[in-house]
């Protein structure tokens, strides 16, 4: 099975070996303080980005203008799209649809387009990409179907995920140990971080293959953290060895695999490959899937309450 595919390939070669990169909870990941530490994050990570030649779709929380310094952090937005970013809603709250109810869920989404859709609109572009919080879809074919006819008609398109790396679990520690000025510290975690990326984005073109007979294109979740600031290279690195380009979230969207339904309702956040094996009828090879450090979880267990709004 895991040479041969579950189903029968649909030939394409002109996604096999693309991925684009899409970035959580803008304007940054994890404690934003002011806009002033919120702008060194977004300059690094912007500036690898360009050097690396890089075009990213952000998802917003407007939450977090919600601040004293809100036009500087409104400004942090703005930095985005100059540096010819997309922008896309992640909720205004980071609320999850597993507990929401939908209508509530909703206006939250709405609330969440408050800044967004204007600074899109200034540039002669409009609000188009949604990702859902957790990845949490919804628990009833009810739930799932109500939203999903509401994004139909509000013009938004899901943004799905289908590789992704754990950063969100390496950069409360990696935060903590920049804070405390702990430099060999925060140099061991970045570099567990990249190998464990190096590992993780390996196991998913394989687990690709494996659904479709061939490598589809990918959307890798990332976050607008100082982590990932401080490793655009080294994750540019592990692209590289691996042979996959970076392209627009538009282009990967052309790939036929993401015609394949999602038939999955229910609480647990999954990715679209492991929703697309259960549609499919077919098994990923988790038994080799690479495990998070457990010294990084059990940091990030003791820290992730009190650095990031968001944990569940």
């Amino acid at each position: 099975m895991f040479a041969l595919g579950c189903v029968t390939s649909i030939a394409s070669p002109a996604t096999a070996g693309r991925v684009a990169l899409t970035f959580d909870d803008l304007p940054v990941f994890g404690k934003l303080v002011t806009a002033a530490d919120g702008a060194d994050v977004t300059d690094k990570l912007l500036v690898g980005m360009a050097r690396h030649h890089w075009k990213a779709t952000g998802f917003v929380n407007e939450i977090q203008l919600d601040a004293a310094d809100r036009p500087q952090r409104i400004g942090l937005l703005r930095r985005w799209l100059d540096a010819g970013m997309d922008l896309g809603n992640h909720t205004y709250s980071h609320v999850s649809l597993s507990t929401t109810p939908v209508d509530a869920y909703i206006a939250n989404v709405v609330r969440g387009e408050t800044v967004t859709a204007p600074l899109l609109a200034a540039r002669g572009m409009r609000e188009r990409w949604f990702r859902y919080p957790y990845l949490e879809t919804g628990t009833t074919k009810a739930t799932r179907s109500f939203f999903q006819a509401w994004l139909k008609g509000h013009g938004y398109r899901v943004a799905p995920v289908t590789m992704e790396n754990s950063d969100w679990q390496f950069s409360a520690p990696y935060d903590d140990a920049v804070e405390r000025g702990d430099v060999r510290r925060a140099a061991a975690i970045q570099r567990s971080y990249l190998d464990f990326t190096r590992r993780i984005v390996g196991w998913y073109r394989r687990a690709g293959h494996t659904l479709f007979a061939r490598e589809p294109a990918f959307v890798f979740l990332l976050h607008a953290s100082r982590l990932n600031a401080a490793s655009v290279d080294g994750l540019a690195a592990i692209l590289h060895k691996q042979r996959l380009r970076v392209v627009s979230l538009d282009n990967v969207m052309r790939d036929p695999a993401y015609r394949t339904p999602d038939r999955y309702v229910g609480p647990d956040g999954n990715e679209w490959l492991e929703r697309w094996a259960t549609t499919l009828h077919c098994d990923l090879p988790f038994k080799s899937i690479p495990k998070v450090p457990e010294p990084i979880v059990a940091d990030d267990a003791r820290l992730e309450a009190l650095t990031d709004p968001h944990a569940r």
